[in-house]
């Protein structure tokens, strides 16, 4: 059996103080390479907060996580750092890119961090991944100079700039229009079918979440349910929690 891409043992994240708050009780969840996973829920149910532990910018009160099978707990700020830059991909709802660059050079930047590179290989492959989203002739113009869907989409090849193993979303397409929204899932959707790439995206639209493969919902901190969806099977961990009467 292959190792997990990603793993969480009895993850428990609480916000310290004089009440403390708990944003995510005791999840045990395994995501394997080449998954298409939502993750949805109420607003406020601890999604955000799931995804941000499983992409290692945060780290939990309780429970361990692994990445490729590593235990995370243990590293240090700036292996965590390192880790993430080399092996995850970030997207959020707002897209980030710094203003001041054009399109070429904000995709570049997680390449120039990791420095393992030369300068021409960085803009070979910036352009590379520009060309992936048919945004070649989006190279030389800065943020401001795009619309919506195509800043997210600079958004999203940046996010592929190190060739990472997971990309984490966190309501990418919040932003944007259907037609847009729909475009970065089809997006999504290509990775993991061309490179095996996994995906994890919170998302609070249902129409979205249902063209993936997987559906997580989260309901107070907690995994209600954990649905197959390609075939409307749901798999042998559901449900964590005891289904509540309506």
């Amino acid at each position: 059996m292959s190792t997990p891409v990603l793993e969480a043992r009895g993850v428990t994240r609480v916000l310290p103080g004089p009440v403390p708050v708990t944003l995510v009780r005791d999840v045990n969840l395994t995501i394997e390479q080449g998954e298409f996973v939502s993750i949805v829920g109420p607003s406020g149910s601890g999604k955000s907060s799931l995804l941000y532990l499983l992409g290692l910018l945060d780290v939990p009160s309780e429970g361990d996580l692994y990445l490729q099978g590593r235990e995370t707990s243990t590293l240090d700020d700036h292996e965590l750092a390192h880790l993430r830059l080399e092996k995850l991909g970030f997207v959020f709802q707002f897209h980030f890119l710094l203003p001041e660059f054009d399109a070429l050079t904000n995709i570049m930047v997680p390449m120039r961090r990791l420095g393992k590179m030369g300068h021409r290989a960085m803009r070979d492959h910036a352009r590379a991944l520009l060309a992936d989203f048919g945004l070649e002739e989006a190279a030389d113009k800065r943020p401001g100079q795009l619309s919506g869907g195509m800043r997210q989409r600079v958004a999203v090849a940046r996010a592929l700039a190190n060739d990472p193993l997971v990309i984490l979303a966190d309501e990418p397409t919040g932003n944007l229009d259907q037609k847009s929204g729909r475009n970065v899932f089809d997006i999504f959707e290509n990775l993991v079918d061309t490179k095996g790439t996994t995906v994890i995206a919170v998302t609070h639209d249902q129409h979205l979440a249902a063209l993936t493969q997987r559906r997580i919902t989260i309901v107070d901190g907690v995994i209600d349910t954990d649905h197959t969806v390609n075939d409307g099977s749901a798999r042998s961990d559901e449900p964590q929690r005891p289904r509540r009467e309506i």
